[in-house]
C-alpha cells in the first residue's frame, strides 16, 4: 500500500513514457522546444513494465495512465499496454494524448487491452489550433478521435484549456460539439507548469469563469461529492444528465484531501504531486540489481512524506523546475 501521513493511499498511478512532444503548445513548452532526455536516461520497456508490475502486485496501484509528453511517440507504447494487461490483478488502464497518431494506433491500443483514452483539444477552430499549439494538424487531433470512438476506448474524455485572447469564448461551442460528439468533456484550469514559468494567476481562465460561460447555454446541475470520490474533476449533469461536464481546479478549488494519485516520470523519479519540486530515484535502485521489495520500500518512503496540498495559495510557492512534459500530467 502506498500511504501518506495524511492517510491518502495513493491507487492511480500516472506513468510518463517520453517527455517529447509533437506540438509547441503555448502554455507548456517555448516554440523552439526543449532539451529533450537522453535515451540513456529513458526507463526502457522492461523497467517501464517491470515498476508498473510492482505498484499493481505488491502496492494495491488499480488504476494505470499513461502520459508524457506525448506517449503516442513512445514505440513500445502497444507492446507495454499489452504486458501490462497481463497482469494479476489487472489495472485499469487508460491514455492521455493529443490525439495526433491516434487515428492509426486506436485500434491496436484497444487490441492490446487499453481501456480508454484521454485527448487533449482546447478549440475547435483550426487557427486558433494553430496559434495554440504552433502546429497545422487539428484535423489530425478530430480524425484520431474519431477512430478512439470506434475503436471502442470509451468514454472518450476530451480535455481543454481556455487561454485569455484565444479561446476563452468557445466553452458553450466545446459542450455542444462533445455531446454531439458523444464524448465526456473536461475543462482544464492552466496550471503553472510551463517550461518559460510564464503562467500568472491574475491572467488564467478560472472554474468560475468556464462555469458562467456554459450557464449562459446550459443548464448544470452539480453530481455531488459521493459520486465524484477521488476524481480530480467536478462533474455537472448538464440540462438534466445522463450527459456531463467536468471543471478540473487545480488552482482555484484544490482537491489535494481525496488525491489517490502517485507519478512517474519517463527517467524513473518518483513524484508525489505535479507540483512538488523533489523526486525520488527509482531508476538507480532498478539498474543497480535491487529487488523488488527494496524497490517496493524505496516507493513507499517516498509517498510516506507526500505534503498536504500542492501549496499553489502559499505566497511562496514555485513552479517545478521540471515541465509538464518532463513529469507527465
Amino acid at each position: 500500500m502506498l500511504i501518506d501521513t495524511y492517510g491518502r493511499v495513493a491507487t492511480d498511478l500516472r506513468v510518463s513514457l517520453t517527455d517529447r512532444c509533437n506540438l509547441r503548445c503555448t502554455y507548456c513548452m517555448p516554440e523552439e522546444g526543449l532539451q529533450w532526455l537522453a535515451k540513456p536516461d529513458l526507463l526502457t520497456d522492461d523497467e517501464i513494465v517491470r515498476l508498473i508490475r510492482i505498484a499493481v502486485t505488491d502496492l494495491g496501484v488499480t488504476e494505470v495512465r499513461f502520459t508524457g509528453g506525448e506517449p503516442l511517440l513512445r514505440p513500445g507504447l502497444v507492446g507495454i499496454v499489452e504486458r501490462c494487461a497481463d497482469l494479476d490483478p489487472r489495472p485499469r488502464m487508460s491514455l492521455t494524448t493529443n490525439g495526433i497518431g491516434l487515428e492509426r494506433t486506436a485500434q491496436a491500443l484497444r487490441d492490446a487491452g487499453l481501456d480508454r483514452v484521454n485527448v487533449s483539444l482546447d478549440t475547435l477552430r483550426p487557427e486558433v489550433f494553430q496559434a495554440i499549439t504552433r502546429r497545422k494538424r487539428h484535423a489530425d487531433v478530430l480524425r484520431g478521435l474519431d477512430a478512439a470512438h470506434t475503436a471502442g476506448l470509451t468514454p472518450v474524455k476530451v480535455n481543454a484549456v481556455l487561454m485569455p485572447g484565444l479561446n476563452e469564448d468557445e466553452a458553450p461551442e466545446l459542450l455542444a460539439w462533445a455531446l454531439e460528439s458523444g464524448y465526456e468533456l473536461r475543462f482544464i484550469e492552466q496550471m503553472p507548469l510551463d517550461a518559460q514559468h510564464g503562467w500568472k494567476r491574475d491572467g488564467m481562465i478560472t472554474a468560475g469563469d468556464i462555469l458562467a460561460s456554459l450557464r449562459t447555454r446550459f443548464t448544470l446541475t452539480p453530481e455531488g461529492e459521493d459520486e465524484r470520490g477521488s476524481a480530480p474533476a467536478e462533474r455537472w449533469l448538464v440540462d438534466g444528465g445522463p450527459a456531463r461536464v467536468g471543471v478540473i481546479a487545480s488552482v482555484t478549488r484544490p482537491f489535494c484531501r481525496a488525491c489517490d494519485r502517485t507519478r512517474l516520470t519517463a527517467d524513473g523519479q518518483v513524484r508525489t504531486c505535479l507540483f512538488a519540486r523533489e523526486e525520488s530515484d527509482l531508476r538507480g535502485a532498478l539498474r543497480s540489481g535491487a529487488p523488488d521489495e527494496e524497490i517496493a520500500r524505496l516507493w513507499r518512503l517516498a509517498m510516506w512524506g507526500k505534503k498536504a496540498g500542492s501549496g499553489l495559495d502559499d505566497p511562496s510557492f514555485l513552479q517545478p523546475d521540471r515541465p509538464m512534459s518532463a513529469i507527465g500530467g
